[in-house]
């Protein structure tokens, strides 16, 4: 039988029971025991069972212990190969995935995983198996979600321009007003509600697809909508029509509700009903158009996508007053949570100075 292996000396019993103790790795712990008792004089069969070991295995951690001290008796967690793609293919695959397919040179409108299979062997030359894909866009910070739709003509231009000149915009229709007023910013939009409602996500066995009820009826309402994300507030009428008369009487609910001695500025878009000159906007509001073509300005869009996911899908309203009942309860529970309409709706370029 081999000799045993001596300990080195600079440790004692007690200094690796201390080091067990305060390890926060259980195997590390073990082999630092299994050495004290050795330390102290045990033999080296019994002394390896306390570590649940083998006589051999704890000669092995005896060299470690020597060559690398009390961290050489912590688990050397495997690397794994190394990446098949480099952090430049890797950059560039990202930007294939962002920039989308090219219909006719792909054949494809979206990519799917054995799409990008195929571009990376082709590209790269390294064939991964579709999961593998999978598991890459995730890692660069991709997920498989829907598409928001976008309006052919929107300039993402005129956009950007719109927020970066925001400030001046704002000055330009408030100048009227007195020196040191307080100015709220308000958002304003409609939203349909009715029968013919929709199914959002929900968790579910994986190989199984939940049903829903889906009505096939048409009745609706028109839900009117106004947040203020700075205070935490909103402002809102469920209707069973949508025009003049109706913006008219929210703009009047509106500006009940803007703060004492405070100037609303409305933000909307330019709905006929909005831009019409035959409503009277009330003396505590002011009203300013938003870019034609651009919902992702107004956060009252991500609003009614709030509302949807939470309480109005994947129900059936028999009648009317049952939409409006539950259109009515939406809005209700979203006022009573503050937070949540300061968390949607604030923008960095429309709150400047109200954080």
């Amino acid at each position: 039988m081999a000799a045993a292996v001596k300990l080195r000396t600079d440790y004692s019993a007690l200094d690796l029971r201390r080091l067990a103790a305060a390890s926060k790795h259980a195997n590390q712990s073990r082999r630092l025991l299994s050495l004290a008792a050795v330390l102290d004089g045990m033999d080296r069969e019994q002394a390896a069972r306390i570590g649940g070991m083998d006589r051999q295995t704890l000669r092995d951690w005896v060299h470690r212990f020597n060559q690398q001290g009390p961290d050489g008796l912590r688990d050397i967690r495997s690397k794994g190969p190394p990446p098949r793609l480099s952090k430049e293919q890797l950059a560039e695959l990202a930007e294939i995935v962002e920039t989308g397919p090219d219909r006719a040179v792909h054949g494809v409108v979206r990519w799917r995983r054995i799409d990008l299979k195929k571009v990376v062997e082709e590209r790269f030359g390294v064939d991964y198996h579709e999961r593998t894909i999978g598991k890459i866009l995730t890692a660069l910070g991709f997920s498989h979600i829907s598409a928001r739709p976008r309006h052919p003509g929107q300039d993402p231009k005129v956009m950007e321009e719109f927020k970066k000149n925001f400030a001046r915009t704002l000055n330009a229709h408030v100048g009227h007003l007195p020196k040191g007023q307080r100015i709220e910013v308000w958002f304003q939009d409609e939203a349909r509600i009715g029968q013919k409602n929709g199914i959002v996500r929900q968790w579910a066995r994986r190989g199984t697809r939940p049903r829903q009820p889906a009505d096939q009826r048409y009745e609706n309402a028109y839900l009117f909508g106004a947040i203020c994300p700075a205070r935490g507030v909103g402002a809102a009428l469920a209707l069973p029509y949508i025009g003049t008369d109706a913006m008219q009487m929210h703009l009047d609910e509106i500006s009940t509700m803007v703060a004492r001695g405070a100037h609303a500025v409305l933000l909307l878009d330019r709905a006929g009903w909005h831009t019409t000159g035959m409503l009277t906007v009330p003396k505590n509001v002011t009203l300013i158009f938003l870019p034609s073509r651009s919902p992702e300005l107004n956060p009252v869009e991500q609003i009614w996508q709030y509302l949807r996911s939470n309480w109005l899908s994947n129900r059936v309203f028999e009648t009317y007053t049952d939409i409006v009942d539950a259109a009515c309860d939406a809005w209700r529970r979203l006022v009573d949570s503050p937070d949540v309409i300061t968390s949607i709706g604030m923008r960095d370029w429309a709150h400047i100075g109200q954080k």
